[in-house]
Order: structure tokens, then sequence, then C-alpha cells
């Protein structure tokens, strides 16, 4: 698949998935072992428990993760010591998690390991430091479930979406699902000069006024939007939303009169959580919506099955969201 070689101009890589059973696994496996063969040194972890052989939901068979030679990767204590790998042991980190410490060792000898990694955002990008310290030349993050949160610029340099029939068995459902995401990911950049303003702001919502000056409008949630909602625009029509984005705030700017000239900025794509048809009124009524960061999307792979047993043609499905997205989109299986 050609968006491997893509992975050499990036330090950390994070694999998402729109929903639980969409190839993640199966994805990271493939680029694991590609970056092996073309000699790209790795680390892989988790956030979650990742690698188990059984869903735990389904009780299906799962494919497991396997590592390399040279690879390093950190997981809980209990599942270090379940590897069927050798492996030297790198350090220890002293926080406890409720599988023990988690534990960074680099692989001696290829084999399969579960991964069970950082609860948190934040000790993973600890965690992708030290790997660059290691001299790592790739950080891997295998999301468990459908965790977008990993897919934050503020988290990892790059991101893969992994889609497929389990999100939905029918294939326009399936592109229109998709095709959401893959804007919210593609979502215009506001001015380098703006991001530099806000880039110490980490809650609460903001106006900028036309002479690009920041103010405080004193809301610190937009779930507490009520309480300061009459004073919004007394600065201009510019916001910024530092935390999460519900529809309700979309909403709202929707039914203002000076909609058409309102423009919003959040932190990243993985802030919005909104709906299809709220963010499709807001931006048909002439609302402008930006991010200070976007993510550095490399690629879409597809699972055409699901856990519930059936099967979408890959090649029909594949062309179909390549065509809608007007990008590629890759079965790594095919």
């Amino acid at each position: 698949m050609p968006f491997v070689e893509k992975l050499r101009n990036y330090r950390s890589l994070s694999i998402v998935g729109l929903e639980k059973n969409t190839g993640k696994t199966v994805c990271l496996n493939y680029i694991l072992r590609r970056l092996h063969e073309i000699g790209v040194t790795t680390a892989v972890t988790s956030i979650g428990v990742d690698g188990e052989q059984v869903d735990s939901v389904y009780a299906t068979a799962k494919p497991e993760i396997i590592l390399y030679e040279g690879m390093q990767f950190i997981t809980s204590q209990r599942h270090y010591l379940q590897r069927r790998l050798v492996s030297k042991i790198v350090n220890v980190d002293e926080r406890r998690t409720a599988l023990g410490q988690l534990v960074t060792a680099e692989v001696l000898c290829q084999g399969k390991v579960l991964l069970s990694g950082a609860a948190t955002t934040g000790i993973l990008r600890q965690q992708i430091e030290q790997f660059k310290t290691n001299g790592i030349q790739l950080s891997i993050v295998d999301g468990a479930l459908s965790r977008l949160s990993l897919a934050s610029p503020t988290v990892t340099d790059a991101m893969i979406l992994a889609t497929g029939a389990a999100v939905s068995p029918n294939i326009q459902q399936l592109v229109s699902k998709t095709k959401f995401v893959y804007r919210l990911i593609n979502l215009e950049e506001t001015t380098p000069s703006l991001r530099m303003k806000l880039s110490d702001i980490t809650s609460g919502i903001w106006a900028i006024d036309s002479e690009g000056e920041v103010h405080d409008l004193g809301i610190k949630s937009v779930f507490l939007l009520g309480r300061g909602e009459d004073n919004l625009f007394r600065y201009g029509e510019t916001l910024f939303a530092a935390g999460a984005v519900s529809d309700r705030l979309l909403k709202y700017l929707s039914a203002q009169p000076n909609i058409s000239r309102c423009r919003l900025i959040v932190q990243d794509f993985t802030k919005l959580f909104i709906s299809p048809e709220v963010y499709s009124d807001y931006i048909k009524r002439g609302g402008q919506l930006e991010v200070m960061q976007r993510s550095n999307l490399v690629a879409i792979t597809l699972n055409p099955t699901s856990p519930q047993g059936y099967t979408l043609n890959s090649f029909e499905t594949c062309k179909t969201l390549s065509e809608a997205l007007e990008c590629p989109v890759f079965d790594v299986l095919a």
C-alpha cells in the first residue's frame, strides 16, 4: 500500500476507527510488517486493551498483534507477563494502572503481544517523547474502541482512519458516516496569527474582535452557554471554543440573524461532538467552522466484514468510498 512510505515523514501515528471492529489491528499488523521490511524503527502502544484473541462483545476471533525484532512496545505488567515473544525490559513506569505498572520493552525475537497502555492522552504524549529519546523513528498508538481523541494533532503527528461494515451494512450509510468524519478531519485551519494567540487557552468560549484581539466572554464551557449568550457577539462574530463543542452551540449560532458572518474556531476535529444534521444546517445557513490545527490523515482503510457475519464487496465499497471522498480507500487484505 503506497501510504506506508508516507509514514517516513512523521514521528507518531494513531490508528483510530469509526466503530469497534473496523480493522484497526489488521491495519496495525500490516503497517508493522511493512515498516519492519523497509527498516523503519518502530514503537507501539495502545490506549485501553488491544490484541486480545477473542472479541469481548461478540465472542468472535480477533487478530493478535505481531511485533518484530528491534521494535519497542509498552504494555501493562500483567500483559507483559503473557507475551509470546522474547524481549528485554527498557523501562518500568512507577505509575500504576489497574493491570499493573506500564512496561517498556524491546523485541529480541518476533512474536505476539497484548497491548494495554496509558489511560490518558497526556501519558501517551509523554510515552511518545520517550520513544523519540530512545531513537525510535515512528511511534504508533493503536486506539481501543472508537477513541478519535488519539487522532488529535496534540497527541500524534498523523492518523489512519479505519471504517467498514461494522459502521453500517448499507454502503450508502457507510459512505455518509465516513464522509462526515472525513469532512471534519479536513476542516480549514485558522490563521497562524490567531493560532498563536489562542494556543494557551484551555477552556471557555472567547471572542476575537476585528483587530484580532481575544476577549474572555466569561463562559467557562459550551454547556454553560445559557449564562452569557445574550452578550456572545459583543466583540464580533468570531468565536473560539476551547473545549468540547456539542450540537447545542451550533444550533444556537444557526438561529442567530448574523449567522452568515459567524465564524467558530475549535482546537481540532476531535473536540467536535456534533451530528451531521446540525453541522449541515449550520454550514447551509452560512456559518463557518475552523480548527486551530488540522490532523494529518495519511490513509483510510476498509474492513468489509462485520462481527455479525455480513460482508461487503471490498472492491466495490473501496471504489464507492474513494469516489465519494475523492481520496483513496484501502483494504489492506485485498
